[in-house]
């Protein structure tokens, strides 16, 4: 399960607690605020804290205006402009924390963004969950063939019950060595009083990336939407893209017209390069035009095509 009993009553003595404050809150975020949003087999979502809201970004970004300068449109008009044109300063003055459990190999990924401060639970120190990620059935696929690091069809009959038997009996099988090397159990209890075991720090070693581990992750609105606009994308792979999508949820809750101007130009939009910019220029007017002759790779132009819902034929 996502949370333990334990966990349960420390989110409802959390929420129990109301204090009065000057600050901006969200009461769309209010309603969620510390409670777990479920994703995968074991994980989860929460936010912890937050500060700032739409408010926010309009404030930060008229002060760079100077004393003054007229206001240039509704603050949701504004919010457009800024995401538009890329000006990210007035999103860093939103920041967020989250509470998340998650596969080691979903971590691994997620690491790679360098601008949040993270602190991880530390299995040096305690003595991790007996809980792993088994994919459902569904998104057992087999190796794409043109994308190196995606997936293709979905493995059927024989062969994905023997991938779903092989994950579980090893899972099982680590931890159950895991807890021999310790010489305690899951519950911290010892198994053989006549045993030292071995260190915690080194009995991790033997357990596969699919366990899960747990972190807080504190990050800035621009950061964030930059995360989520690379793993909530659809070719993103699917483990880290429904925290992802988790996330986006409570992006939308949080900063509801931050949200809109970024699923607006950022996840609904397209970037084009100089060329490809030419290139739709020439269709409009009516050219034919092959990648060939558009000076855009192979790869380059069916992007291009993709997006413009266009065959690459």
């Amino acid at each position: 399960m996502p949370i333990t009993p334990e966990q349960r009553d420390e989110i409802d003595r959390l929420r129990a607690v109301t204090a009065t404050t000057r600050r901006a809150t969200v009461p769309a975020l209010e309603d969620i605020l510390y409670q777990p949003l479920e994703v995968l087999d074991h994980g989860f979502v929460r936010v912890i804290d937050y500060m700032g809201d739409d408010a926010a970004v309009v404030q930060a970004a008229r002060v760079s205006y100077g004393k003054g300068t007229k206001k240039v449109s509704e603050d949701s008009g504004l919010i457009k402009y800024l995401m538009r044109h890329r000006h990210s300063t007035p999103f860093e003055m939103c920041e967020i924390k989250f509470h998340v459990k998650l596969p080691i190999f979903v971590a691994r990924q997620w690491i790679r963004h360098r601008t949040a401060n993270v602190n991880e639970y530390s299995a040096r120190y305690s003595i991790l969950d007996r809980e792993f990620y088994v994919p459902a059935p569904e998104q057992l696929g087999a190796q794409a063939v043109v994308n190196r690091q995606g997936r293709g069809d979905v493995l059927e009959g024989e062969e994905a019950a023997n991938v779903m038997r092989l994950l579980r009996e090893d899972s099982e099988r680590a931890y159950g060595h895991y807890e021999e090397m310790l010489n305690h159990r899951e519950d911290g209890t010892v198994i053989d009083p006549s045993r030292q075991g071995l260190a915690r720090e080194l009995a991790r070693m033997n357990l596969s990336l699919n366990y899960y581990t747990q972190w807080y992750w504190k990050v800035d609105l621009h950061n964030l939407l930059h995360f989520l606009s690379l793993r909530a994308d659809s070719h993103a792979q699917y483990e880290i893209r429904v925290y992802a999508d988790a996330m986006l949820d409570v992006v939308k809750r949080w900063v509801p017209a931050v949200f809109e101007s970024f699923t607006e130009y950022r996840m609904g939009g397209a970037h084009l390069s100089r060329t490809g910019l030419d290139v739709v220029k020439r269709l409009l007017a009516g050219e034919p035009v092959t990648q060939e002759a558009s000076g855009l790779s192979k790869r380059e132009w069916r992007e291009l095509m993709d997006q413009l819902g266009r065959s690459d034929s």
